[in-house]
């Protein structure tokens, strides 16, 4: 008979595009022992599981809950339950997930518009606004934070410019939420999705999602059914809402995982969190710059907290440097997609991984690394953040 080993991971420090790592309260609430998904326990933490959402998403939206599935079921879902065949939807595409999220739209039989852009930049204001012109579209979407690039996109303009034709405004905030201020009431959201995997430092498995009044009259007036039986979200919502009417077996240990990791956020605070991601991605960059190593996003204020691409220097081979680094390190970073493959790396500062012990583990080894592959830096990438940091401190920051 064949045996099989216990399970035991090589422990890792997880900074690439996701997963991020988890709390070990996340990890502990995960192993709460069962109750059923029709239980009245289980649903009071599925209503305050909504609330918290609520409060990251900051909405009042009742339509809040979490999709089973990753961040590309969120995707999904938002795409799915709001197009009918023939529906118009115009789509900013500055990277690899604005481009998903053109292929889900054009297998919902919509009439596709992409506002392409080069990699690396934001959708302009202005390119909304010529693609919408002469056309009756029924949704705008956009991605808030490429992850793909590290870009990130202003959204009040493209939300005003999708209002005044009358369409509704669809955001991807898979790699935002929770490290970056998302504001879905407040910036005329009326369609947002994410994933627990990213900033939410939750397992991989639930997409949170929130549609306001506006968007669940479309879904509600649909000539056609949902193509997707399972993401069909005026099936879901009747679990969710009031009547608690049987839709599927909701997965109960990551409704855990995800009520504990939006605890953590709303004990840290909102504001503190985002502070905290901007504070550790100022350090991040600050020590990158001082080996040498130059940000792909050439605007500071177009450039993610919480993923941070960076150019990789001639003569450094990607994949080696990304190996080297997970052998002798545990120290996981994401390499480039599509057009961008070996060409930049990706370095996450997600949630519970957004911390100045990763910030400067990460530069030394990365500086070490470089050495070993015959690259002399400028400086000192350690010393450059501890400097940012020490800043912070007196000014009353903390990192």
């Amino acid at each position: 008979m064949k045996s099989y080993l216990d399970l035991s991971p090589s422990p890792r420090v997880l900074m690439g595009p996701g997963p991020s790592d988890v709390h070990p309260r996340v990890l502990r609430a995960m192993a709460t022992p069962l109750l059923g998904h029709l239980d009245p326990e289980f649903l009071v933490l599925m209503n305050e599981t909504r609330e918290l959402l609520q409060y990251v998403f900051q909405t009042q939206n009742e339509l809040t809950l979490p999709v089973p599935g990753t961040g590309s079921a969120g995707m999904e879902a938002a795409v799915c339950n709001l197009l009918e065949p023939g529906d118009t939807i115009v789509i900013g595409v500055n990277g690899y997930f604005g481009q998903r999220l053109s292929e889900m739209a054009t297998r919902c039989g919509a009439q596709v518009v992409p506002v392409q852009v080069p990699w690396g930049r934001i959708v302009e204001p202005e390119d909304i606004a010529q693609a919408l012109r002469g056309r009756q579209a029924k949704v705008v979407a956009v991605v808030h934070a490429e992850t793909s690039t590290g870009v990130l996109q202003p959204l009040q303009p493209i939300a005003d410019l999708a209002h005044a034709h009358g369409a509704l405004f669809l955001v991807d905030t898979v790699t935002s939420l929770g490290g970056h201020p998302v504001k879905v009431d407040e910036w005329g959201i009326d369609v947002c999705y994410s994933g627990t995997q990213k900033c939410l430092s939750c397992p991989p498995g639930l997409a949170p999602i929130t549609l306001n009044a506006r968007a669940a009259e479309v879904l509600h007036q649909r000539r056609t059914k949902v193509q997707s039986w399972y993401l069909d979200l005026s099936l879901v919502e009747r679990y969710w809402g009031q009547e608690r009417f049987y839709h599927h077996t909701a997965p109960i240990s990551m409704n855990y995982a995800l009520r504990e990791a939006l605890r953590l956020i709303y004990e840290e605070g909102l504001e503190a969190r985002w502070q905290r991601h901007r504070l550790n991605h100022q350090a991040l960059l600050a020590g990158l710059q001082a080996l040498g190593l130059e940000p792909f996003v050439a605007d500071e204020e177009q450039r993610l907290w919480s993923l941070n691409a960076v150019r990789i220097p001639e003569g450094i081979e990607d994949a080696k440097v990304r190996a080297q680094l997970l052998q002798e390190f545990g120290i996981e970073i994401g390499g480039g997609l599509g057009e961008l493959k070996g060409r930049i790396w990706r370095v996450g500062l997600m949630g519970y991984s957004s911390s100045r012990r990763n910030v400067l583990l990460f530069l030394g080894a990365l500086q070490h690394v470089l050495v070993a592959q015959g690259y002399s830096p400028q400086g000192s990438g350690v010393h450059a953040a501890g400097e940012v940091y020490r800043r912070a401190t007196k000014e009353g920051e903390q990192p």
